[in-house]
């Protein structure tokens, strides 16, 4: 019989078990894990606003795109908040020593209130009302969408803040990349369980379901808080001492200009892979005729891809590769995958539909993942603080993602609206050619990009093998989110 010591085990288990050496004496396995669960919650609010909701609104309940474009950009719009809000929760005081928790706190509140009220207002702006003005819904829509876009934003940039408080200077990246690994895996799985409960759509069932979410939500981030962050008592001059000013920490931040061509390419990118977030189900539904859970399961096919993209860069990156490289390939496979959406029409063939999907998630997740990996070798601070890092980039990317998202929306709206009344001739008089309308524009969009990537990639490439020198090989677990 063979007997392993306890020695051994943990070495099989770092070998073998993904992120195993993601943990420390002071973050252990289980509460790491525990912790992570506000990241699975996050991902299903995502799944709600910018997957299921949309094609509801949309197919079911016969809402305009562009209203709907409008309504889901609300969220990702206030992204360039992220940045302020992990600033100040760095730089929070109170009486018990908290900074982190009470952020956390106010946006599971704001995720839970806006998923609360959605349903309903979603109905009252379908036109199934019998009182009040006719502009209730656009209104109770629109405060909806923001107090979950806020909750998600707030919730998701703070804790990520404070599991990089909790890890050590070594484990750091890798938990930050095992949350960036959790909120994929949030989205796949909650994509798969709202399409089976809407399997069966009626009004009732969407109230049930959206609001089962908002409790799942709530619960989910008290149980990844709970007991997370210290209690170290402040007295009353230090909670009174002056705090740093965010625009002057911001300056200093962006004192270096390639962070500006960065965030273009950053906002550009994000924006070419986000054009068809509310378009691609109601392309399933209005013009290849899928039903409702047919099409929900798109995000999952879009996740499997991102894990795919994810995977390899693990692989290319612990070689020593640079990341420019995969850049450029992610905006390729993103034209391969666009592609196949667009033909996917006319041939009949729904496989091109779902394997267009799957590699436009295989190409934004790429991308983010080497633009994140970009990121660290164009700005290493540590005067910056651990929020504010870590909300620049998500809101450069959300940013991206929101002007997209409405840019799309109103586009197939104006097309389909010409198209359609003739203007455009006989062969354009077609439901299809407004959603077809925003697919050539964003592979457009990703040539714009790779011209933008230009300018970074000679000093990005050699920066990033004096980076690769210093450290060591590069892998998934160096990678931020």
């Amino acid at each position: 019989m063979i007997y392993l010591t306890r020695n051994q085990i943990g070495k099989l288990s770092k070998k073998f078990l993904p992120f195993s050496d993601s943990t420390s004496e002071d973050l252990p396995l289980l509460q790491l894990l525990r912790l992570s669960l506000f990241q699975v919650s996050v991902g299903l609010a995502t799944v709600m606003l910018v997957g299921t909701l949309n094609r509801v609104m949309i197919v079911e309940l016969g809402v305009s795109a562009s209203l709907v474009a409008l309504m889901v950009a609300i969220p990702v719009l206030i992204a360039p908040f992220r940045a302020f809000l992990g600033f100040r929760s760095d730089n929070y005081r109170s009486a018990i020593g908290w900074k982190r928790i009470p952020y956390i706190w106010y946006g599971t509140l704001l995720q839970f209130g806006g998923l609360a009220i959605m349903p309903f207002s979603m109905i009252v702006l379908s036109g199934d009302q019998t009182v009040g003005p006719t502009w209730a819904g656009e209104v109770l829509v629109g405060i909806a969408f923001l107090f979950t876009g806020m909750g998600i934003h707030m919730t998701q940039t703070v804790g990520l803040a404070l599991a990089a408080d909790r890890a050590t200077e070594e484990t750091r990246p890798r938990v930050v990349a095992l949350l960036y690994v959790m909120f994929l895996l949030g989205m796949g799985f909650s994509a798969l369980i709202l399409g089976a409960l809407l399997a069966d759509f009626s009004k009732f069932r969407l109230i049930q379901v959206v609001q089962g979410a908002a409790v799942v939500t709530l619960v989910l981030n008290l149980v990844a808080v709970w007991r997370q962050e210290q209690v170290s008592p402040q007295s009353k001059s230090e909670r009174g001492a002056p705090k740093p000013k965010f625009l002057e920490t911001w300056r200093y931040f962006t004192k270096d200009k390639k962070i500006y061509t960065f965030m273009l390419v950053v906002f550009t990118g994000t924006m070419a892979f986000s054009m068809q977030d509310i378009l691609l189900e109601p392309y399933g539904g209005q013009v290849l005729g899928l039903s409702v859970s047919a099409t929900t399961l798109l995000t999952a096919v879009w996740v499997l891809g991102a894990l795919i993209g994810l995977a390899l860069a693990a692989r290319k990156f612990s070689q020593g590769n640079s990341p420019i490289k995969f850049c450029l390939l992610s905006l390729i496979v993103g034209l391969v995958g666009f592609s196949g959406i667009i033909f996917s029409y006319p041939t009949g063939l729904m496989a091109l539909y779902f394997l267009g999907t799957g590699l436009i998630g295989f190409g934004a997740g790429l991308f983010a993942v080497c633009t994140l990996t970009i990121s660290m070798s164009v700005k290493e601070n540590k005067d910056i603080g651990r929020g504010m890092a870590l909300g620049v980039w998500g809101a450069s990317q959300a940013t991206g993602a929101g002007v997209g998202i409405a840019v799309g929306g109103f586009a197939r709206d104006l097309v389909n609206g010409l198209a359609l009344s003739g203007d455009l001739g006989v062969a354009m008089n077609d439901t299809a050619t407004g959603y077809l309308f925003v697919y050539h524009f964003e592979i457009l969009l990703i040539f714009i990009t790779i011209i933008f990537l230009g300018p970074l990639s000679q000093e990005i490439n050699k920066q990033y093998r004096l980076n690769t020198i210093k450290r060591g090989n590069f892998g998934l677990s160096e990678l931020p989110s």
